[in-house]
């Protein structure tokens, strides 16, 4: 697991850009993970950047998401495939068609969780997943005491989870109490990954998640097993690493010719 920390918000989303730059070029047809929530928004705004200045290209990409409500009608602009659209499909040149999330409307939610894997299975997998981290240490929507190696599956929200979530409804209670979601084996398939969060709010999630025990009390944790993660925060959100000197300094002095 590599921590960079960085200055800001905006340095956070472009250090995050720079890992799915890399991989896209190396492979156009690439296929990346998208989360929604705040901590992503630097990367997708950087993302646009790139794409209108020409130095990145999403045309030959696909992209599957990590979650979607269940329950919400289809076009609510706080369905997970709205968000998307609107934070990420709509600003890069990626292909509409390409772009698929999970239905959170779907007749059979079992059916729809077990093709929902084989799709990112016949696409080839995810070449570059990112992520974001709930104050309970949740990543996608892997509750506190999720199994570690869950595949995609309906999940209940915590009540802090929801609360968290409710600044982009209008009222709380709004907010679904259920979702499908990727599990943590599903994320851990992926060849890499990239977690960000920006806040001192995510400061607790960020230290035990990256220093702590591996335990589904904080799902995020089991990254520490994946071998091709960067971790990318900002100052408020290192602000309880107990080694954050060190993450630091060897971020400093990384030569060039080591890659994550």
């Amino acid at each position: 697991m590599e921590i960079v920390i960085c200055a800001d918000q905006e340095s956070v989303g472009q250090a995050a850009a720079d890992t799915f730059e890399s991989v896209i070029r190396r492979k156009p047809n690439a296929v990346v993970g998208l989360a929604t929530g705040s901590s992503p928004l630097p990367l997708y705004e950087e993302l646009e950047r790139r794409t209108l200045h020409g130095r990145l290209t999403f045309r030959n990409a696909r992209a599957f998401t990590l979650d979607e409500y269940i329950g919400l009608p289809e076009g609510h602009p706080e369905t997970y495939k709205e968000v998307i659209d609107r934070v990420f499909t709509t600003r890069v040149d990626i292909e509409p068609a390409n772009v698929r999330g999970p239905n959170g409307n779907a007749p059979d939610l079992e059916i729809e969780a077990s093709d929902y894997e084989r799709a990112i299975l016949a696409a080839g997998g995810i070449d570059v997943q990112v992520l974001g981290v709930g104050t309970n240490g949740h990543i996608g929507f892997n509750e506190p005491g999720s199994s570690l190696g869950s595949r995609t599956r309906v999940k209940t929200l915590l009540p802090q989870t929801r609360l968290d979530n409710a600044r982009f409804f209008t009222d709380q209670e709004e907010v679904p109490h259920h979702v499908i979601t990727q599990g943590i084996g599903t994320i851990m398939d992926a060849r890499r990954v990239v977690l960000m969060a920006t806040g001192e709010q995510k400061a607790g999630a960020v230290a035990r998640l990256a220093e702590g025990s591996v335990s589904a009390m904080c799902p995020g944790s089991m990254l520490q097993l994946h071998p091709r993660v960067r971790v990318i925060i900002d100052e408020a959100a290192a602000s309880q690493l107990a080694l954050a000197d060190y993450y630091r300094y060897t971020y400093q002095n990384k030569p060039a010719w080591q890659h994550l």
